[in-house]
């Protein structure tokens, strides 16, 4: 029996659709927009978020009509539910302005109907699946500005010197700074956002860069790098510590990589639906890689799903899941520290 058999038979009920829409500046030095779904029926609510990065897309869909995808309705089974959104046009009133955002808003649907579906059959995913909710390990993703220096991540450390971190890595580090963030022993995670096209934070390959973060931080996972005919040698038996998170969409995906990998960031909103969410974990399992849950700024309950699936399948993972206001210009005090702990009393997708 697959992970996706095991929710795959329950049915849910949407009497009604709504979406509202959030909004929030971020420490990577853009205005953040989401939209929630949520679907109520039988006296429960099921809710996920659209990730979908281009404000214009949330704005377009707020001009439309709350059930402008006609889902109200009865669903034998979630898998019948998935079924009917294939046949959805996501995007009613004019194109995505980039295609990965067609899988960000089918998993916003997918998730609030499993949402949905699970609170309606008065179970939570850890129970419905045969798994328990643990403790989630996470780290704190931030950048370190245009003039980069250590401050924001001396800062955090002030307040909890047990703080771990994903730091995007650019062109502009030098050998102090990175000297400097060694010695804070801290850093578990580097991103090399080596395959994002077309976005603000885009870092072509810089063969001096990766040279000096891979000896800079010789026991730090290394994300998404760049390979070329310059870069490519510099991995060579390093494989192990190269992870991936842009390409990674479903198991076809993971097969296509250079080399198998170690190590996946896992974003559910990447993978669509939540089969292919499913199958993709087990895949990874099965052959012994590493897993990690990736954050896309989420504002709302996006967050909690996100920590829910760590909690479940990969717990100890150095999961990018940290609480929303790590993400804000200015975190303040006060902030939960790693370990989440799981909430008491869940249901449906609740962390």
């Amino acid at each position: 029996m697959t992970l996706f058999d095991h929710v795959a038979d329950l049915s849910l009920s949407i009497d009604a659709v709504s979406r509202e829409q959030f909004e929030r500046d971020t420490s990577s030095d853009f205005l953040r927009k989401t939209t929630v779904f949520s679907f109520t029926g039988e006296g429960e609510t099921g809710r996920g978020e659209d990730v979908t990065y281009d404000t214009e897309d949330h704005d377009a869909l707020a001009e439309t009509s709350d059930d402008v995808f006609g889902l109200a309705g009865d669903y034998d089974s979630f898998a019948d539910f998935s079924a009917a959104l294939d046949e959805v046009d996501l995007f009613p009133t004019k194109e995505p302005e980039r295609e990965s955002s067609e899988h960000y808003r089918r998993w916003a649907l997918e998730s609030a109907g499993l949402d949905l579906a699970l609170r309606q059959q008065d179970t939570d995913l850890a129970s419905a699946v045969g798994r328990e909710r643990s403790p989630v390990r996470f780290v704190v993703s931030t950048r370190l500005g245009d003039d980069p220096s250590a401050d924001r991540i001396e800062m955090l450390l002030d307040r909890d010197s047990d703080t771990e971190f994903k730091l995007d890595p650019i062109s502009a580090w030098d050998d102090d700074l990175v000297a400097t963030l060694s010695d804070l022993d801290c850093v578990r995670i580097l991103d090399l956002k080596g395959r994002y096209e077309g976005t603000t934070v885009d870092q072509e390959p810089d063969a001096d860069l990766y040279e000096r973060v891979l000896s800079g931080f010789p026991d730090a996972v290394v994300e998404d790098p760049a390979f070329t005919d310059e870069t490519r040698p510099l991995f060579d038996g390093e494989e192990g510590r190269v992870s991936w998170d842009a390409p990674i969409t479903g198991v076809e995906s993971v097969e296509s990589l250079p080399f198998e990998p170690s190590w996946l960031n896992i974003k559910p909103s990447r993978f669509g639906t939540v089969e292919s969410l499913f199958e993709t974990i087990e895949y990874a399992e099965e052959r012994g890689m590493s897993l990690y849950g990736g954050g896309q700024f989420e504002l709302d309950v996006g967050r909690g799903h996100i920590q829910l699936l760590a909690s479940v399948f990969y717990p100890d993972g150095p999961n990018d899941v940290a609480p929303g206001g790590y993400n804000l210009p200015e975190p303040p005090a006060g902030l939960e520290t790693s370990p989440l702990e799981p909430g008491s009393e869940p249901s449906g997708l609740d962390f």
